[in-house]
């Protein structure tokens, strides 16, 4: 492959990618217009969605924290040229999540419904809050390497990737992984939670914590003490909250 093509397949890869990023939101806030989501899609028998949707979230789990971490990236990128990397990572995530969309099983029982204009915008307006602390905190680290087309675009110029440094801005200041935060407050603030919703906000929670272990210990590997300071002194996801001692 040339390096035009390695950034014609990062820009391929990127925009499959916004795309399903934003079917996910839709598919969370249940927007009617969407063949799927959480709650509406092909009646089950409880038993049989459970054991579906937990088998969709541990292959998201899996396929999310293993292809990022170090020991994996050695291995792949044997196989995968190292520019574009990133861009198949992002890749793979958008065909799991597609997946998921598209064989997720809802089970639409009420656990809580909340109808009153007021509770039912601040609910809403709490998830889309989320969804933008997930997004802004994106470019306030490095949107475009976090997503590939950094390292397909200095490949195409001749530059080497840059090194990475441990930044704080805005929310970073506030807790260490304010992208998940966005995803958990995106998860969790509904006007209108099912037993479905309640199962993918708790096993995507789960996915969360375990997850973030995993990349701790690469973050500290690459930081070393720089990193364990900031351990000490910033919460995990929750302001305060999970400082290591």
């Amino acid at each position: 492959m040339t390096r035009a093509s390695f950034l014609l397949f990062g820009g391929i890869a990127y925009a499959i990618f916004f795309a399903v990023f934003l079917y996910l939101v839709g598919f969370v806030a249940n927007l009617p217009e969407l063949p799927r989501t959480i709650d509406h899609g092909p009646a089950t028998h409880w038993s049989f969605a459970l054991l579906v949707d937990a088998g969709l979230i541990l292959l998201f789990g899996l396929q999310h924290s293993v292809m990022a971490r170090q020991g994996f990236k050695r291995g792949w990128t044997r196989i995968v040229p190292e520019p574009i990397e990133r861009s198949t990572y992002v890749l793979a995530t958008s065909a799991v999540l597609a997946l998921v969309f598209w064989l997720w099983r809802p089970m639409p029982a009420p656990i809580w419904t909340v109808t009153a204009p007021l509770g039912w915008w601040l609910l809403t307006g709490l998830s889309a809050l989320g969804w933008a602390v997930l997004l802004i905190s994106t470019y306030l680290i490095n949107h475009f390497e976090l997503f590939g087309l950094q390292q397909v675009w200095r490949n195409l110029s001749g530059k080497p990737v840059a090194a990475p440094r441990l930044r704080r801005p805005l929310f970073y200041k506030l807790v260490r992984h304010p992208l998940y935060s966005g995803f958990l407050i995106a998860f969790w603030a509904t006007p209108a939670m099912t037993v479905g919703h309640l199962f993918f906000a708790a096993g995507m929670t789960a996915y969360v914590l375990i997850a973030i272990g995993y990349e701790e210990r690469d973050l500290t590997g690459f930081f070393g003490e720089e990193y364990a300071e900031y351990q000490r002194e910033v919460g995990m996801v929750v302001p305060g909250l999970g400082r290591r001692p």
